[in-house]
């Protein structure tokens, strides 16, 4: 029987606000019609999948060792932290299954300071700019990343 394999969905700050925060940015979906939608999403695509949020940066590097300790995939939207991060950088370096990094807006379309993310480099690969279908698309990479 072949077993579950589970991904973290892990966002950063500000996207609990999702709805009511930037509307002409980030739409007018919910946070928690995001995690329906990446619950759902996951289940179709065969995987078991755990979304989470916070405000505070410690607790998202920790959430990255705990993937790195279970073998766990990781969509990841670092949101600011995308841009200044170098402790969630490093974290994300640890983690050894697909980290897909995913963003709502496309980052390279918006204000400059936002161009670059010290994620990137680290990551499996970047999905950006689609609204939250970027959501799908990331979790569709990493089901064919695991298939492989």
């Amino acid at each position: 029987m072949r077993q579950v394999a589970t991904v973290l969905v892990l966002n950063g700050p500000n996207l609990n606000r999702l709805g009511t925060r930037e509307p002409d940015v980030y739409g007018h979906t919910s946070y928690d019609d995001l995690v329906a939608l990446c619950e759902r999403t996951g289940a179709e695509l065969g995987l078991q999948v755990e979304v989470r949020q916070t405000n505070d940066e410690s607790e998202l590097v920790g959430w990255l060792h705990e993937a790195t300790d279970l073998g766990s995939a990781v969509v990841l939207n670092p949101a600011a932290f995308t841009h200044y991060s170098y402790a969630l950088r490093d974290a994300c370096a640890m983690v050894s299954g697909p980290l897909i990094e995913v963003h709502i807006s496309n980052p390279a379309a918006r204000e400059e300071f936002r161009h670059t993310s010290v994620v990137a480099g680290v990551a499996t690969g970047t999905i950006a700019g689609f609204g939250m279908d970027s959501y799908r698309l990331a979790l569709q990479a990493v089901a064919t990343l695991l298939a492989r």
